[in-house]
């Protein structure tokens, strides 16, 4: 009897890689995905993976090890592939030799990204297969199927999983690793891999070519099925949006598609034919329903199933009840009923905080960037103003500085950020003589995503010592000729930092250096309480934000087993009453 385990999608998909015997593996982490090549990290012996700077990064060096004949996988986010785009779309055209699958995470109803965008489009943009997988099993299986596809045609793969099937679990059968018998090595031949314009040409009509021919395979592919059933209502759905169909419609036909496109065409019309009403049930972009129109079969999607946030069981029971013209029937209690409101909040302890804390005293414009930090945002500290995209706070910084905003302009980035996309800005900064402020907020971590290394750390993602790489040195390097660092635990150091390098007419930069306590798994110092005595309620321990600093309308009080130690609060405490101890 096969061996079977209960697995993540994450950890099925790296499964999937070693038994499909991959030897690289690349990728930049992000949520849903990051958990995908920390579990192939497991495989070191077999498996050589990176975490790399970028996702771009991350995808050339997957593509150069496949085009040297390996096979590689490549995982990220699905904002995480918008960076790799421009390698993608060549990629398609001089395409691979080693099987090549990049694992792109969505992440529908916007769990823990900026944007809700569909991987899907990419596909079709690049014109290459995608692979939606449903559950754990199939988060394996299709992994090693998309491999195959993808040295059969010599093209990049997408696997498609959301943030459902990334961390839902399910029983996997395991299978033992496949050996690949390839000569590795780069074959000279730049017609086939130097993509200049007369060469490049021909790539084109090769794609189109292919595209055709994947089809057809798709049409016949078992990732795709009709169960058939009560033939009064066919659904056609793929990805996690199959287990809820499953529940909400249990008696209904289902066309499930797993090798989702190229679009199966003829599996669609006789699966059209063979039922009274079809109905397309798809998260986020009405990409099955458009093509399916455009077939000229008739259907519904979008009429009843919602395009934006992530669907579910219940929201789906409401499409039910509204296609047989019932009002939809609320769920007797809500789910957090009388729970209190717990918004996201910097962790207490966290070096962040001073930071912004100490950006309150300055009337100054923030633009921030994807990370822990961008929590600033909310009051009390109220610290960032804008956020775009990965690197954005550096580049935006220099745009409203040259815009002319009266303001200083203050650029705020994390450590891993910076090294992932906020070089290039600081250089631009440089080199067209802007005066922005830019800080780093260096924890010694890529915290957000669960405390994963980056060049900066000394570490790699096996395990190995490596040269951390100094964000003063590089921001030297990049012309950069105020280059300070500060200890965010000390307001007074922090402020006055800030301050100077506000006065400045060049551009500057500051390094906010303090490990991020939730990784070192220990409290910054000792706790702290208040003296309800010496307390006179002015609150401004309150503006730090702290979620170990409780008000129930008297006086402050510290949760001692909330506290992280850093003494923040004992410094902004106007009248001594907060010190390590117990208080009163």
């Amino acid at each position: 009897m096969a061996l079977r385990e209960l697995l993540s999608g994450n950890e099925a998909i790296a499964r999937g890689a070693y038994e499909a015997g991959v030897t690289v593996a690349t990728g930049y982490p992000g949520t849903p995905s990051t958990e995908i090549l920390e579990n192939v990290a497991r495989y070191k012996s077999d498996i050589y993976s990176e975490w790399s700077p970028n996702e771009k990064v991350a995808f050339e060096v997957a593509a150069g090890a496949s085009c040297a004949g390996a096979r590689s996988i490549v995982t990220m986010k699905h904002v995480g592939l918008n960076v790799a785009a421009d390698p993608l779309m060549t990629l398609s055209y001089i395409g691979v030799e080693g099987g090549f699958v990049a694992c792109v995470a969505d992440d529908p109803g916007m769990h823990s990204s900026q944007n809700e965008q569909d991987t899907r489009q990419y596909a079709r943009f690049a014109k290459i297969p995608i692979f939606e997988p449903a559950d754990s099993q199939e988060a394996k299986d299709f992994l090693m199927l998309a491999m195959e596809v993808s040295e059969r045609y010599q093209t990049p793969v997408i696997l498609r999983s959301t943030t459902r099937v990334s961390h839902s679990r399910s029983l996997v059968e395991l299978g033992e690793r496949k050996a690949v018998q390839r000569a590795i090595g780069i074959e000279k031949n730049p017609p086939r891999f130097v993509p200049i314009p007369v060469w490049g040409r021909a790539m084109k009509q090769k794609v189109t070519d292919r595209l055709v021919s994947m089809a057809e395979e798709a049409e016949r592919s078992g990732a795709n099925r009709i169960e058939v059933r009560d033939k009064s209502l066919g659904i056609v759905t793929a990805s996690m949006a199959y287990q809820y169909v499953r529940e909400v419609w249990p008696e209904a036909s289902v066309l499930k598609l797993g090798f989702s496109y190229p679009f199966p065409d003829s599996l669609l019309r006789e699966f059209a034919e063979g039922v009274d009403r079809l109905l397309i049930v798809e998260e986020l972009d009405d990409f099955l329903e458009e093509h399916v129109k455009s077939l000229g079969i008739d259907c519904q999607g979008r009429e009843f199933i919602p395009g934006v946030g992530e669907l579910s069981v219940s929201r789906l029971r409401g499409s039910r009840a509204r296609m047989e013209g019932r009002e939809p029937t609320a769920l007797d209690k809500k789910f957090a009923e009388g729970l209190p409101a717990r918004p996201p909040v910097l962790c207490p302890g966290c070096p962040h905080r001073g930071i912004f804390y100490a950006l309150g005293k300055h009337d100054v414009v923030v633009s921030g960037d994807i990370g822990c930090y961008s929590l600033g945002a909310f009051k009390p500290l109220d610290r960032m103003d804008i956020i775009l995209c990965m690197g954005g706070g550096v580049s935006m910084a220099h745009g409203f500085d040259k815009a002319g905003d009266r303001r200083k302009v203050v650029g705020i980035v994390g450590d891993s950020t910076f090294f992932h996309s906020g070089i290039t800005g600081l250089i631009d900064i440089v080199y067209n003589r802007g005066s922005s402020t830019i800080i780093v907020l260096d924890n010694r971590t890529t915290a957000m995503t669960g405390h994963q290394d980056h060049p900066g750390t000394g570490l790699t993602l096996m395990g190995d010592d490596t040269r951390a790489i100094s964000i003063q040195e590089v921001g030297r390097a990049c012309g950069v000729g105020r280059v300070s660092t500060v200890n965010p635990y000390d307001l007074e150091e922090t402020e006055r930092g800030i301050a100077e390098e506000l006065a400045a007419e060049e551009p500057s930069l500051i390094v906010s250096l303090a490990p991020c306590p939730l990784r070192e798994r220990r409290r910054v110092g000792p706790v702290r309480a208040i003296d309800s005595d010496l307390c006179k309620g002015c609150k401004k321990c309150l503006l730090l934000g702290c979620p170990a600093i409780e008000f129930d309308g008297d006086v402050p009080k510290i949760n001692r087993h909330l506290c992280g130690g850093c003494g923040l609060c004992e410094q902004v405490c106007p009248h001594d009453a907060i010190s390590s101890g117990e208080g009163n």
